[in-house]
């Protein structure tokens, strides 16, 4: 048995857009349970949740951090996700084994897109939620409106649990609409409050939210919707049950209010907090694939099960190596144990445990179903992995990792950065699985795949700062394609003599152009023996690496067909080294003879915006050559999908961030190739760095 009773136990997510105030909440929440003896503050850098050295000089959250607190008998672990959309796919790895979550609303702002976005995913996930609305102190800020927003924005029902006590330069507290209470805040920061009636002038306004209130937890269940039928009325208890299985059902999303910087209505939102948001046992049973028979199998939330956990997160760390962050769903976990990893199907040492504090580790002996924990050092354990009981495997789905949409090609400065380049992205791609790295063929540039500018730049600081490899940062080159029109035939014939033994090679190809993407074909038409069967070979061969150095601009050459059909041969001078050049230069004066033309990658991209800006994002699509195949409609925005060449989409994060004033997001992955049109072709052929092999010719 844990120190906890499992129904005690919570583990949410604070969540929102960049900016709503996730780490100031979380530090309210850790100051006010009695974790932290000062509430840190995200702008003077004392943050015991951003801790990490690009976080402190951006002020945002990069990466989820997690700490953990007791509050009245519960202990809750929480995680302080980013909200930025360059960062937000570690929210989303999170939010799979997080049991609920407090999402952020801005009393100014409202909802943004990246809320949006997050909201989906607890949709997807279907965990259970309530919200907060933060900032109350600010100017501007109106409670009504942001729960309106919602109700908008993310088609959620919300209702209002609270009513501010001011609002602006006035705001002093929170008025209990289940207790009818009116809280009063000191302005210290401390969180102390004092309890008293509800003003007259709010008394109005507190009995028409009330009465909406009761109205809508009596939906909760059909027992409580007849009482409520009967009576008109509700007692307090049937308030607070009726808002509990209303909020694990997703019936409706409770909503409280308050201001994470002053400090003001956290203690009453970790109140609901522990009253709202399920427990591992209300989350009911983890579902996963047995490895072996690839059933569905199912474990109980209960630490008289088998061990299960799922790996979320994984951190890198000079000095103390890897840190595997787990939840854990069922069974129970001591330390200097050995635990099975059925995805890398390979056993696990477990060392000691710990309980993360923000950059703290606290070691703990034993961890329990539902408690989410750390170990260092792991040999093959990767994010998403499962760890579990090797009696009774199984594996549970990860959170899909999200595409990269921005890449930029990255030269090493030094020969002792190119030499550690690769181990440090290694790491770096373990604890963050947005992050691809690949060196092109076509360009042989290494390329830096990932969520925006801002994500990369980030990376790239990190590797200066934990592997002290120093590195540059291009526009990568765009990776075109040369094809032709014509069917064409020519001879490659290749005669050497300088005494003693010659070269010889003579053959006849006809080349014809193949349907795009269909790459290159080679045919033996040889008849009668004109040149020997092992010969061919390197026919094919001589083509096929002339193909590669291009012929226009020195980019390769696709999509046609060579078959070798007439030829001859010289019994002694003859090689497979004479008929490889033959081929290459059969290949050659096919294209001296045949139209070239020069292909374009072509992207696919489907971009979210605001319905405000769809009109300059669709004007500035068709300036990138750009083709809207569809838009449709999503709330308050509207989804554009459309094919656009690569070569003028290579900054569009940048560009989307400013159209859209940071709201909008985008994916983008390869289509196929198309011509360019001829006047940009002379532009790109004129710029081409042609390469060796070519000019060696």
């Amino acid at each position: 048995m844990g120190k906890y009773d499992t129904a005690k136990l919570r583990n949410l997510g604070i969540v929102a857009h960049g900016g709503a105030g996730k780490t100031s909440l979380t530090e309210a929440i850790l100051y006010t349970a009695g974790m932290t003896d000062r509430q840190g503050r995200v702008d003077d850098g004392t943050s015991t949740m951003d801790f990490e050295p690009e976080e402190i000089k951006r002020k945002i959250t990069i990466s989820s951090s997690l700490n953990h607190c007791e509050w009245n008998g519960f202990s809750l672990h929480i995680a302080d996700t980013p909200g930025y959309g360059n960062f937000i796919a570690d929210t989303r790895a999170c939010m799979r084994a997080l049991g609920g979550a407090v999402v952020i609303l801005s009393a100014i702002s409202g909802v943004k897109v990246q809320t949006e976005e997050i909201w989906e995913w607890a949709n997807e996930f279907e965990q259970a939620r309530i919200a907060f609305v933060n900032k109350m102190d600010r100017e501007h800020a109106n409670f009504l409106r942001a729960i309106d927003d919602m109700e908008k924005s993310l088609n959620a029902r919300g209702v209002a649990v609270q009513l501010p006590l001011g609002a602006a330069e006035t705001f002093e507290g929170v008025i209990d609409l289940v207790k009818m209470k009116a809280y009063r805040y000191d302005n210290e920061g401390n969180g102390k409050f004092t309890e008293e009636a509800i003003p007259a002038e709010y008394q109005d306004e507190a009995q028409r939210l009330r009465e909406i209130l009761v109205e809508t937890v009596a939906e909760a269940y059909d027992a409580l919707t007849e009482k409520y039928l009967e009576t008109g009325e509700l007692t307090e208890e049937e308030i607070l049950d009726g808002l509990r299985i209303g909020t694990l059902r997703k019936t409706f999303t409770p909503v409280f209010c308050g201001s994470a910087v002053l400090n003001i209505g956290v203690a009453h939102l970790l109140e609901y907090i522990c009253h709202c948001l399920p427990s591992p046992l209300d989350r009911g049973n983890a579902i996963g694939t047995n490895p072996k028979s690839g059933e569905l199998e199912e474990r109980r939330p209960d630490e008289s099960e088998p061990f299960a956990a799922l790996v979320f997160k994984t951190t890198s760390d000079p000095y103390t190596g890897k840190i595997t962050i787990f939840r854990i769903y069922s069974g129970v976990l001591n330390a200097d144990s050995t635990v099975y990893n059925p995805v890398r199907d390979c056993e696990e040492r477990i060392g000691q445990i710990f309980e993360l504090e923000g950059k703290k580790q606290k070691p703990i002996k034993q961890a329990v179903t539902g408690d989410i924990v750390a170990v260092a050092k792991l040999k093959e354990t990767m994010t998403g992995d499962t760890l579990c009981d090797k009696d009774r495997p199984i594996v549970f789905e990860p959170a899909k990792p999200l595409e990269p949409v921005i890449s930029y090609a990255i030269q090493p400065k030094t020969k002792n950065d190119e030499d550690k380049i690769h181990g440090a992205l290694q790491r770096l791609m373990e604890e963050d699985q947005t992050l691809q790295c690949r060196r092109d063929d076509k360009t042989h540039e290494l390329i830096l795949s990932g969520m925006g500018q801002v994500h990369l730049e980030v990376t790239i600081e990190k590797l200066k700062r934990k592997f002290n490899v120093d590195v540059e940062m291009k526009t990568p080159k765009v990776p075109y394609l040369e094809t032709f029109k014509a069917q064409i035939k020519a001879q490659g014939k290749y005669k050497k003599q300088s005494g003693g033994r010659g070269q010889y090679g003579d053959c006849w190809v006809e080349f014809s152009p193949l349907a795009r993407g269909e790459g290159f074909h080679f045919e033996d038409k040889i008849v009668g023996g004109v040149i020997p069967r092992q010969y061919i070979p390197a026919v094919e061969k001589g083509i096929f690496e002339a193909a590669q150095d291009g012929f226009l601009a020195g980019y390769p050459v696709v999509d046609f067909k060579a078959a070798v059909y007439d030829g001859s041969f010289h019994t002694v001078d003859s090689s497979e080294m004479a008929f490889k050049v033959a081929g290459s230069l059969a290949f050659k004066k096919a294209m001296e003879s045949a139209k070239v033309v020069l292909l374009e990658p072509i992207m696919t991209m489907k971009i979210t915006v605001p319905e405000e800006t769809m009109g300059d994002v669709i004007g500035d699509l068709n300036s990138r050559r750009g083709k809207v195949v569809g838009v449709e409609p999503k709330a308050n925005s509207q989804i554009i999908r459309s094919v656009v060449p690569m070569a003028e989409v290579l900054s569009y994060a940048n560009d989307l961030k400013s159209m859209t004033s940071d709201r909008g997001l985008f994916t983008m992955e390869f289509s196929h190739y198309e011509e360019v049109p001829s006047h940009l072709a002379q532009k790109v052929i004129a710029e081409a760095p042609k390469t060796e092999s070519k000019n060696n010719h």
